[in-house]
């Protein structure tokens, strides 16, 4: 199959994954229900993704990766790091907070095994994270603001997220607007520098 038809068809899986999700619960999402909602074949399922949480390792990874790639880009272009931590935070808001991962992330609550809770946590946070990580260590090679660049990490995603995920999860409420997430990352970054200041 050509790569453009490949993507097209994944997409049409993974939206018919989320459609189900939605309805059935991760339990419940089964391969065969997913791919009769897709109108692909079963086999097709599981030669793409291996079997469910292979499935629904690639929606989380498709998701996460929209932020991860902002960070990969600025660094490849070598962007001053506390400009890339006030561009990067809406677009992580956005990720984290839109219809797909507040889905996902209600799903995994209700997952008693603990499966796809486990999926989120290694497809998302554990790839951007390490990313984040890389750009507090660059912060603090150029003295914006001193270290661990671990802890630094932490403090930023705590001052950028803090409540609005679970929010938007539990209590259903909307998903903020663009510009405030724009004013949250721009607080993050100046709630980050006041706490850590250069030394």
């Amino acid at each position: 199959m050509q790569d453009a038809k490949k993507d097209a068809r994944s997409e049409q899986i993974e939206e018919a994954a989320y459609a189900v999700l939605a309805e059935k619960g991760f339990a419940g999402a089964s391969m065969l229900s997913i791919a009769k909602r897709a109108k692909c074949s079963n086999e097709t399922m599981y030669r793409w993704y291996g079997d469910k949480v292979g499935l629904f390792r690639a929606l989380v990874t498709r998701n996460a990766d929209q932020a991860a790639d902002v960070l990969r880009d600025a660094a490849a272009e070598d962007r001053d790091p506390m400009t890339m931590l006030e561009h990067f935070g809406p677009v992580l808001l956005d990720v984290l907070l839109g219809e797909k991962a507040v889905a996902l992330n209600r799903a995994a609550a209700a997952d008693g095994s603990g499966v796809l809770g486990l999926t989120l946590a290694a497809a998302g946070r554990d790839t951007v994270q390490p990313l984040i990580v890389a750009v507090m260590e660059r912060a603090i090679g150029q003295r914006a603001i001193s270290g661990p660049a671990e802890a630094a990490c932490d403090l930023y995603l705590s001052l950028l997220i803090g409540d609005w995920q679970i929010r938007r999860v539990v209590a259903r409420v909307p998903a903020p607007s663009t510009e405030m997430c724009i004013g949250r990352a721009k607080r993050a970054v100046q709630g980050l520098r006041a706490l850590m200041p250069a030394k």
